[in-house]
């Protein structure tokens, strides 16, 4: 489960996969809105849950269509399990006097800090008019709407005289943490509001580890003449085949977690150009010295143009390219780059041995092995590798993780021909293991998440005061 921030320009629906999940408070006399509403929403690792933003004037002006209106800035944080709830009340005396006519209109807004040190409105107070000595009345507001359970984070609360036009006067700020607030009242929580020069309010970010910074998709050529339409890995002109459904499903998911969606794809079984040699790793773009192709759509491109190069051929050994994959995640095992390993295969596999002792290898590394069975065949290999039962072992060693998920294809096909709902099906149970494992490499060597990114500002965006 997570929290989602929003700052845009204009009011807001959010809509998750496709069904309306809510709306912003409407924020009058200001282009640059910081909402207080937070949606919090379940996170499904292993599922493509699309969300839309719609911005909404409530009295609609003319303007040119396709023309930029604005940027939205979004963040997101994975929430605590503190079912906590604080019941607050403030008061301030002799505070800045700053309308000509009349005392201050205060009100109070409070901020929650981010990880990576912004922050992030999560509380209004209502307006108190024309007084320098308001008292607000008590709100309750869930203890990790402040602080997400970390009774020690910053909170910064800023207080601002009210303008009808919505270009409120600043009148100081303070900071504290529920830790301190908690204590109730007494002389702890007494604070002096300073007007500082520095800017009230920082552009909000979205700050995610690198989780997977290289997938290797391994297709198996070995089923059959793809000229042919019995083969697995015929081209009809009208849908994916089998191969390339598997992958699509599987790919577009976990690329988002690709920094650069550049992925080295490679075959195996097949005799290569020109002079016929057989190769169980061999790229499928055909450029041995660089087989990196430019996401799912460059991989499916690359494997349809393989199948028009090379001769299907067996045997089919797995240990080459798990040891392929192997290589690179042992040179780089500082917890910045995790490596996922995708086998799309008919179920045949002619070095069993080699491919146990090379997964029992590669559980002490960064890496997890998806095998994806198509076809009709049984695969009772694949399930002994995937280990969920009994743990992998070679030459009496067993392997330190579980770090192999097999699932057939024909499994989650749906009856009604919907391939939609058959590659959803797929990915969602495919990918369900990654997180875990994951984790478990992570923990296993003590590695901590990566610090956070600086604050995103998007291009010739400045600072402002906040405007509520």
């Amino acid at each position: 489960m997570f929290v989602l921030f929003l700052k845009c320009e204009t009011p807001c629906h959010l809509f998750v996969q496709y069904m309306d999940f809510g709306r912003t408070e409407v924020i009058d006399n200001t282009l640059n809105p910081d909402f207080v509403r937070k949606y919090i929403l379940d996170y499904f690792f292993e599922e493509k849950q699309n969300l839309r933003f719609d911005f909404r004037l409530e009295k609609p002006l003319g303007g040119i269509p396709g023309k930029k209106c604005g940027t939205i800035i979004l963040s997101a944080e994975e929430l605590s399990n503190c079912r906590d709830s604080a019941t607050m009340q403030f008061c301030a005396n002799k505070l800045d006097k700053k309308d000509f006519f009349g005392k201050s209109d205060p009100f109070m807004v409070f901020y929650r800090s981010n990880e990576d040190g912004t922050f992030t409105i999560c509380h209004k107070t209502e307006v108190v008019k024309n007084t320098l000595n308001p008292v607000w009345q008590p709100f309750t507001i869930p203890v990790r709407a402040l602080c997400n359970g970390d009774y020690d984070r910053t909170i910064k609360v800023e207080v601002y005289d009210w303008d009808r036009d919505g270009s409120h006067d600043f009148i100081g700020d303070f900071t504290t943490s529920y830790r301190e607030l908690a204590r109730g009242q007494s002389q702890f929580n007494v604070y002096e509001v300073s007007n500082s020069s520095y800017p009230k309010f920082k552009s909000m970010s979205v700050g995610f580890w690198d989780l997977f910074t290289s997938m290797t998709d391994i297709l198996d050529p070995i089923s059959g003449n793809p000229s042919q339409s019995t083969s697995l890995h015929y081209m009809n002109p009208y849908q994916l085949n089998a191969y390339a459904m598997a992958l699509k499903a599987v790919g577009e998911i976990i690329q988002d977690y690709d920094s650069d969606k550049m992925f080295p794809a490679l075959g195996f079984g097949a005799k290569l150009p020109p002079d016929g040699r057989v190769s169980h790793e061999f790229p499928l773009n055909g450029n041995m010295e660089n087989p990196y192709c430019n996401g799912i759509e460059g991989i499916l491109e690359a494997y349809h143009q393989s199948l028009k190069t090379v001769q299907l051929y067996g045997p089919t050994n797995f240990a080459p390219v798990v040891n392929h994959v192997a290589r690179y995640a042992a040179a780089v095992q500082d917890g910045s780059q995790y490596f996922v390993l995708l086998i799309i295969t008919d179920g045949v596999i002619s070095d069993m041995a080699q491919t146990k002792e090379a997964i029992v290898n590669g559980a002490k590394l960064p890496m997890s092995i998806i095998i994806v069975g198509v076809g009709q065949a049984e695969f009772d290999a694949m399930v002994e590798l995937d280990g969920d039962d009994i743990r992998i072992s070679s030459r009496g060693k067993l392997a330190e993780r579980d770090i192999v998920q097999f699932v057939p294809f024909r499994d989650y096909m749906d009856r009604t021909g919907n391939h939609v709902l058959s590659m959803a099906r797929l990915a969602k149970d495919v990918l369900a293991e990654i997180p875990d494992q994951f984790i478990s490499y992570m923990k296993s060597r003590g590695i901590k998440p990566n610090p956070a990114p600086p604050p995103y500002t998007p291009p010739g965006h400045q600072h402002h005061h906040t405007q509520i």
